[in-house]
């Protein structure tokens, strides 16, 4: 960068810290923590959802909608669109309390703080304050507030993928998840699964006329044992932390009930087996290879999902990290979320997607969730700075 790009960045940062008004990103902040928009099961998503609709409106976006449970707008002109992605959708909170926001020491404390409430205070103002500094001179912000991004998003982005909405003349997505201070440029997929062995129920004491669920299911689960030994070999060469964190992962039983009674053969036992995949790994390979195993079980899905992943060398990328370090004084690793993103559907669709967020994700879905009050201007800031780079020519 010469020394005239410097200076030019530099004014344009200083006017644009100027337009972002932390206090009023942390009164929104503010008033979505204080609606329950939990899911499961999704309560309150039509208050929330209407909420979020009026501030677009009052800010000047354009194109505002509903469509269904989702609420999308822009700013801007043009096809080149670079998509701010938020969910505000938010776990179960631990007590009633969690949506009371409060601010000690520095820190906003409520549920959706971290994940990712203050993430949608900080992309909205960030999109209007790249408008109104006139920085949008080759396309538009996108802008996605999607329910369900705990549960799959059915109603959320994969509702809009549906529409053939999702990521329309996209050259870019970011989402702000709770990251905390790195980038995720990379998720793992899931396989979830319930099994369910049938029996039939019989007294103890006549048990041989009964049919035992649980012990014919017995030698499936020996045999997803050793799958799992052979799975948790395989190493990601994607960065993630700590090191045990690279293996690839099946966690078997994390739900399971049968039976009516101890004296009682089981008529019917299920357990749960959730297969999370390295990019690395092969879905449909994956998902045949635990379906074989569980040959004669009544196989419910409850997540069926790709792994993602986006260059760290991508231009969005290398943008996205000036400015992390420009905005914080810190340089920003790109590392693969251990769970899923929603980064998953734009990615699926060639559009390079990166999760960066004001939030923590040690403190995310805890009892004590919170969120620095300074990260949720910088993050405007960066996503603001962001934009306008990509967007300039």
């Amino acid at each position: 960068m010469t020394e005239v790009e410097t200076q030019n960045s530099q004014q344009v940062s200083f006017r644009l810290r100027e337009r972002l008004s932390e206090s009023a990103m942390l009164d929104f902040t503010k008033r979505l923590i204080a609606i329950p928009s939990e899911n499961p099961p999704g309560n309150h998503y039509e208050e929330c959802a209407s909420i979020l609709f009026e501030e677009l409106v009052r800010l000047g976006f354009d194109d505002v909608q509903r469509e269904g449970a989702c609420v999308v707008a822009s700013v801007g002109t043009g096809p080149r669109t670079l998509y701010f992605s938020g969910h505000y959708d938010v776990v179960p909170a631990q007590s009633r309390d969690q949506f009371q926001p409060r601010v000690e020491n520095q820190n906003l404390f409520g549920r959706g703080s971290s994940d990712m409430k203050s993430g949608l205070a900080a992309m909205i103002h960030a999109a209007v304050a790249a408008r109104d500094e006139g920085l949008l001179k080759s396309g538009r912000i996108g802008i996605a507030l999607v329910p369900d991004e705990e549960t799959a998003g059915s109603r959320g982005s994969r509702d809009l993928a549906a529409r053939g909405i999702l990521g329309k003349d996209g050259i870019g997505m970011l989402t702000p998840e709770p990251t905390g201070g790195v980038v995720w440029n990379a998720n793992r997929g899931a396989i979830t699964l319930r099994a369910t062995m049938r029996g039939k129920p019989a007294h103890v004491g006549r048990q041989f006329e009964g049919v035992n669920a649980f012990e014919r299911a017995l030698p499936a689960i020996g045999q997803l044992a050793e799958i799992k030994k052979e799975v948790e070999l395989r190493e990601t060469r994607y960065n993630i932390s700590p090191a045990a964190a690279r293996k690839s992962i099946l966690l078997l039983g994390g739900r399971g009930e049968g039976g009516t009674n101890f004296n009682v053969t089981p008529a019917h036992f299920w357990f749960t087996i959730d297969r999370r995949i390295n990019p690395e790994e092969n879905l449909e390979e994956e998902t045949r290879r635990l379906h074989d195993a569980l040959e004669g079980f009544d196989i419910e899905t409850l997540q069926h999902e790709p792994a993602a992943a986006t260059s760290a060398e991508d231009p969005l990328g290398r943008i996205l990290w000036q400015h992390i370090a420009s905005v914080t004084g810190k340089e920003a690793a790109f590392e693969m979320c251990p769970g899923l993103l929603e980064t998953r559907f734009y990615a699926a669709r060639g559009v390079p997607a990166f999760a960066y967020g004001p939030g923590l994700l040690t403190v995310s879905h805890g009892p004590n969730e919170f969120v620095p009050v300074r990260n949720i201007a910088q993050c405007a800031l960066i996503y603001a700075l962001t934009a306008a780079e990509m967007l300039r020519q």
